[in-house]
């Protein structure tokens, strides 16, 4: 084998690595937490489906993006290509809690489904991370993407050819307008749901 094949064999074998070992240490972390370890591996898969939001939509947009490295005990993160349009950071901020936010659905349905308070109460929690992320401040997705929605709604459009600009035109003020509807709405179902499963927890 080559030292350049080697040597990006290496780069992936890292790349796998980093999200196996931190999710499973953030399983550790979360499940003393909360003192349940089926609680802490739901947690965990939570956080791993918020991420993934992150990760499917910076693909969809054609960009390179890593995988979720997890913060034992907070949360986790992924990194993706920067200096990109504040349109597309705003979709890509906002697609992880709308993925957390059908993740938890799913477990509130399953939970509701079987009468199981586990399910319900991680549903609750999943949503309750998920609408928090939404806040709009500093390295949280929601303070991701109003910087977004403020950048769409007065900086000029410019196009590029060959990666010259060539030409600049209004702001996309209808752009920031679908991504201030897209967050109000996400954000009222999510808190709207933190509110019903609050009030059907066992515990």
């Amino acid at each position: 084998m080559q030292a350049g094949q080697e040597g990006g064999l290496a780069r992936r074998s890292r790349e796998f690595a980093v999200p196996i070992v931190t999710f499973a240490a953030s399983f550790v972390a979360f499940s003393v937490g909360f003192g349940d370890w089926r609680f802490g591996l739901g947690f965990v898969l939570l956080i791993l489906v918020h991420e993934l939001g992150h990760v499917f939509e910076a693909r969809r947009q054609g960009l390179r993006v890593t995988l979720p490295t997890f913060i034992p005990g907070f949360g986790a993160y992924v990194r993706h290509e920067l200096n990109l349009s504040p349109w597309r950071n705003a979709l890509i901020s906002l697609a992880g809690p709308l993925a957390g936010g059908l993740g938890a659905a799913a477990v509130w349905a399953v939970g509701s489904a079987r009468d199981s308070h586990l399910l319900v109460e991680l549903a609750y929690f999943g949503f309750l991370l998920n609408a928090a992320n939404l806040v709009p401040v500093g390295f949280l997705d929601g303070g991701a993407a109003w910087h977004s929605i403020s950048e769409t709604w007065r900086r000029p459009r410019i196009r590029y050819e060959g990666g010259v600009p060539v030409e600049a035109s209004a702001p996309e003020r209808n752009r920031a307008a679908q991504l201030v509807i897209l967050y109000v709405v996400l954000a009222v179902v999510l808190v709207g749901c933190v509110l019903a499963t609050r009030h059907s927890r066992a515990f």
